[in-house]
Order: C-alpha cells, then structure tokens, then sequence
C-alpha cells in the first residue's frame, strides 16, 4: 500500500507523500471546481451521472477538486437522489484518476441546507437578533449532518461580514452591525458545521468563513465596490470576527471577498491572505475564491472588473501568488492558465 493510501499513518506524512507523487497538472487540477458545467461533464438531463460524459471530459486522469452545490443537478434531487449523485461522482474520481484522490462537493448552507428536502431555518439576520449562539450552533449541527448525508463536504457559510451599510444587498445573511455579536454567532455557527473537526462521525462538514474582508461596507451599498475603511476599523471591526472562529472555533476554509481595500482586490491581496490570516493568525486551512472573482481581477463585462490583470491568465497569476487556493465556481481563470499558473506561483 502506498503510504499516501495507508489511513494508519499520521496526516502529515500522507498528505507529503500524496504531494510528491503529483504532477503539476494534477496540482493545477485539484484547484479546479464544476458547478453549472455538470451539465456538460458529469450529468444527463435528468441529473444521473453520466458515465460516458465524465470519461470524455476527465479523460486525461488528473482528477479534479470540487464540484459544486450538486443539489442542483438535472431537476433537483431529494436526499436519496442526491446521496446516489454525489456517490457516483465520487466513485468515478477514485477509479478514473491516476491517484485516486477524492473529490469535494460544497453546498450552500446559509440558513439551512439550500436543496429540495433540506431544513429551513430564520436568515442570519434574525438568529442574530435571538442573541443565542448555543441555539446557532444546534441549528448549524443539524444542518451538517442534512448536508452531510447527500454527500457534502464544505458549506459555503457562515457570513461572518459586519454590516454597515444597509444599502447593501446582502445584510440578511449577516449576524449584523455588532463585530462582537457577529463573532459570537460565528463561533457558534463554525462549532455547529465543524464539532470537533475529525469528521470521524460523518455529520459533520467544513465551515466557510464569508467574505475577506470588509464586505459589509461596500461604497454606496453596491454588492462588489470598494470598502473604504480605515485601519483601526478593518482591524477592530471587520477582521475581528473572522480572527475569533478561526482561532477559537478552528475554522477551515476562508472565502475570499468581491471588495477591494486600499485599491487591492481582496483575490489579490497577499497582505489579507498570507500576512494576517496565515502568519498572524496562525490559520491553516484553505482559501477559496469567491464565484467569478478571479476573472474579476480583469474584466468581466456582465458584472464589473478592477483592472488590475490584463487577461484571465494574469489575474490566475495574482490570485494564487496572493493566497487564494481554489478557484470557484467553474475551471475559468485556472483553467485557462492551468499548470502555467502554478508553475508561475
């Protein structure tokens, strides 16, 4: 047995041996996710999995990291439905990839499991208002454990963002205007997802801290305008809550945001994602992009763009030489520049 395949052997040294076998496409390919693409690589109309499609489109056996919210496949699975898809992609990956590494499905959870058959809870905005974490925390629980059983690995939540604008579109998926009561409620809420983070009893999946950073103050509350803050409230307000469940409730997964700081987009932003979280906070986990947001880095003609790349391959560049993991929702900016990226970085 391969070291990497020996579940007797400490973390570390599977992880080092996996790495040292992986070709540098195989890197680029597990910082790869397919969310609306199913369509075209892993699933028929009717939202099977479609074994003849996922040979054509993964043929050259490198696998691939994420698929995401496979709860929308096709027509919309039930649990059964979608605990059978996510089972046979899963299935798929491990015979048809050299290595066999698994891949990650990731699923909205804001306020409950975001699929047909799935619990629905208050939005964030109103569980912040019960100033009750330990009720936050038994309704995230359940939430895991619904997500948990379809096959899924990640939710994308909590929103751990400050509100303060309410122009801003998205205030229902925060905890509010309070950094404190937000961090309170994150904790809780990462605890919920996550309990002790061994995942030994399969009800539970990975907390995504959203969105890093300063989110909730966009200019003239549009969704994706720069945060113009100083630095004392970046550091006092906006960062505080997402330092507090990463160090004390051990969040895994960071999701970058849409904003810029100071003219640096976060997805962009070494000083936000290797500086503060890694080097001062000790963080150990991953950092996903948020959806479209490295292409972002460019110019996107049906949202808006920062400018700050030139194409799709230079903003792949910036992105991951910055921090930023994985690229979500589709293969886009990685996938253009593939390996390159990597090998640039």
């Amino acid at each position: 047995m391969l070291p990497y395949r020996n579940p007797d052997l400490p973390v570390e040294k599977r992880v080092k041996d996996l790495l040292s076998r992986m070709t540098l496409e195989e890197k680029a390919a597990q910082m790869m996710c397919v969310w609306q693409k199913k369509a075209e690589t892993l699933v028929d109309a009717e939202g099977h999995f479609d074994l003849q499609k996922a040979k054509a489109a993964f043929k050259d056996g490198r696998g691939l990291g994420q698929v995401g919210r496979p709860s929308d496949a096709g027509k919309g699975k039930d649990a059964r439905g979608m605990a059978e898809l996510t089972n046979a992609i899963q299935t798929f990956f491990i015979e048809n990839s050299r290595l066999g590494i698994p891949v990650m499905f990731h699923e909205e959870c804001l306020h409950g499991h975001a699929a047909i058959g799935g619990t629905n809870f208050p939005q964030p905005i109103a569980l912040g208002a019960t100033f009750n974490p330990e009720l936050v925390e038994s309704l995230f629980t359940m939430t895991a454990e619904e997500a948990r059983v379809r096959g899924t690995h990640q939710a994308l939540t909590p929103v751990v963002d400050v509100a303060r604008d309410p122009r801003w579109g998205r205030v229902e998926e925060t905890y509010g205007e309070d950094p404190y009561l937000v961090s309170r409620m994150g904790i809780a809420a990462v605890r919920g997802f996550q309990g002790d983070a061994t995942f030994c009893d399969k009800k539970r999946v990975i907390a995504t801290l959203k969105h890093f950073a300063a989110h909730g103050q966009p200019e003239s509350g549009m969704n994706c305008a720069p945060a113009n803050v100083s630095m004392r409230v970046l550091r006092e307000t906006f960062l505080f809550p997402f330092k507090e469940a990463i160090q004390r409730a051990g969040a895994i997964s960071v999701m970058a945001s849409y904003n810029e700081i100071d003219d640096v987009p976060s997805h962009a932003n070494k000083w936000l994602l290797r500086d503060v979280i890694r080097k001062e906070w000790g963080f150990k986990g991953f950092v996903v992009s948020d959806y479209y947001a490295i292409w972002e880095l460019s110019h996107r003609p049906d949202t808006h763009g920062h400018h700050l790349a030139k194409d799709k391959k230079e903003a792949c560049a910036l992105s991951v030489q910055a921090g930023v993991n994985i690229e979500l929702p589709e293969p886009d900016a990685i996938c253009t520049s593939s390996s390159w990226c990597v090998k640039a970085c």
